[in-house]
């Protein structure tokens, strides 16, 4: 018996079990389905993608996307102690102000100010450790472009060009494991355990009493019981799988699977938002990271932590309103000196850059469903990409197109291109385009939304992150957030979780 059962090790789970076992009183158990962070490229920054597909990665791809000439989008998580902090491209840009509009009382920006504090000596937000002289060039040229240079990506006004804050230390990742848990780990109270597949809450008389898991290979179910609290904090992803494969949710969804219904949540799984981004890719005849594993690179990476392998590869970003009204940016345009191709699942097959562009309020929303009552089964994950009906989502989409291919040409990077290999020189009518978008298009791997937080009794969790219908019951995760940030993900997830320790120690 412990007093809390976190299930999930990722950017909140482990956040969350070190704050919570900081009181010596507290005994915390801290439930992973992957392995320990072990792997090399874990470490090694620019190996991120080498990552997906691995056995670190659930390899989820989402339903057919009717928008996208039906594919089925590579759709990485994490599956590893870390979670995805451990698999992910380390950009540590939290948003604009702005963003917090959508999130209930309490939650508003200067409200959350200090949990973000909190992190500082936890989660770096360090400068770019040996950006590549393209990407110099790139915010040289975003700025003759009429991109102004941004003082700071991470302030309340995130508006402009700049290199990319990453969570590197030393020119190697630094996940919330490093940050976070493994200091914790230490102590008596806490109590990690990896290869722990939970498959189910333990509900009674709709109160959490625990969860059932599989440790490792087997079949067999343990169970690990909770005396105050049990905490889902599997992402926006696994979070409402469980809670549905626990019998919480929609009923018509539950009774589709002959699952019994526990409590009706009609919300949980819905809301899914995601940043969707396309781009353009160029030939150049510079140095990039194409390079990046010839045997010098790895030495100096071995032994000094410097060189192209410490890159992020995403190692600037620009945030841009398309609509001068808008509250905040609504596109982000992302330079990677190299090219990202096949959704990062093959290595660059030349020398190129790439110029993401990513719809940052985003108008399409998705849902994730179960595809089976069995717990080992993916679940159903369908964002829906471009289906709002006024057809916006595209329209930011190609209007970054458009701006990328302008900063491409000039200089001082047009010096640099020798030609454009996607979409093409030869797509430049709106067909063509939207040819690329369909077929190119490709998940930034921030899905939100599933577990909504809200005052309103639609919402999936309570502004204290509470599920609604549910003792001793919380959601720490992505999911409780209910709109996307105009920034990226892994840092607001953080800190949601070092709020949830201050909510969580006031019982």
């Amino acid at each position: 018996m412990y007093h809390v059962v976190v299930v999930g090790a990722g950017s909140a789970g482990c956040v969350l079990a070190a704050r919570l076992s900081e009181d010596p009183s507290t005994s915390v158990l801290l439930l992973e389905a992957g392995p320990r962070d072990r792997k090399l490229n874990v470490r090694v920054p620019a190996a991120f993608s080498k990552l997906f597909g691995s056995p670190l990665d659930w390899g989820y791809r989402t339903a057919p996307q009717a928008a996208l000439d039906d594919r089925r989008v590579v759709f990485p998580r994490g599956r590893v102690l870390g979670g995805s902090s451990s698999i992910n491209a380390m950009m540590a840009i939290r948003g604009h102000r702005a963003d917090h509009d959508a999130w209930p009382p309490g939650w508003g920006w200067d409200d959350v100010a200090p949990a973000y504090a909190r992190s500082d000596a936890h989660f770096p937000r360090a400068t770019q450790r040996h950006p590549s002289r393209l990407t110099l060039d790139f915010l040289e040229s975003a700025a003759t472009a009429g991109i102004p240079a941004a003082r700071d990506l991470n302030a309340a006004d995130n508006e402009g060009v700049g290199l990319t804050p990453v969570s590197i230390r030393r020119g190697r990742r630094h996940s919330v494991v490093d940050g976070y848990l493994r200091a914790a780990m230490r102590r008596p109270n806490l109590t990690v355990v990896t290869g722990a597949h939970v498959t189910r809450l333990l509900v009674d008389r709709v109160k959490a009493r625990g969860v059932a898991y599989r440790p490792g290979e087997t079949a067999n179910e343990e169970e690990a019981h909770a005396s105050r609290e049990v905490v889902l904090a599997a992402g926006a992803i696994d979070t409402p799988k469980l809670l549905l494969l626990s019998g919480i949710g929609p009923p018509d969804e539950l009774e589709r699977h002959d699952i019994a219904v526990e409590v009706a949540s009609a919300a949980v799984g819905k809301n899914l938002k995601d940043h969707l981004a396309n781009g353009v890719l160029a030939a150049v005849d510079a140095e990039t990271l194409f390079t990046a594993e010839r045997l010098r690179h790895v030495l100096a990476w071995l032994t000094l932590g410097r060189g192209p392998l410490t890159s992020n590869v995403a190692e600037a970003a620009a945030f841009v309103r398309t609509e001068p009204s808008a509250a905040g940016p609504d596109l982000e345009l992302i330079f990677a000196p190299v090219l990202f191709e096949e959704e990062g699942t093959v290595p660059p097959s030349q020398d190129g850059v790439t110029i993401a562009a990513v719809v940052l309020q985003p108008r399409s929303v998705g849902e994730v469903r179960l595809s089976s009552s069995d717990p080992l089964h993916a679940p159903e994950i369908d964002p829906c990409y471009l289906t709002d009906p006024g057809d916006r989502d595209a329209a930011v989409l190609l209007e970054g197109i458009r701006r990328a291919r302008r900063i491409l040409s000039v200089e001082p990077l047009a010096r640099h291109v020798s030609g454009e290999l996607l979409p093409g020189a030869d797509a430049t009518d709106d067909d063509a385009l939207h040819a690329h978008l369909r077929a190119r298009s490709q998940t930034l791997y921030h899905p939100v939304g599933t577990c909504r937080m809200g005052e309103d009794q639609d919402a999936v969790v309570t502004p204290d992150l509470r599920v609604r219908g549910v003792d001793g019951l919380r959601v720490v995760d992505a999911s409780v957030i209910p709109a996307l940030p105009r920034g990226h993900t892994n840092w607001p997830t953080v800190m949601v979780a070092e709020r949830a320790a201050e909510l969580m120690r006031v019982r």
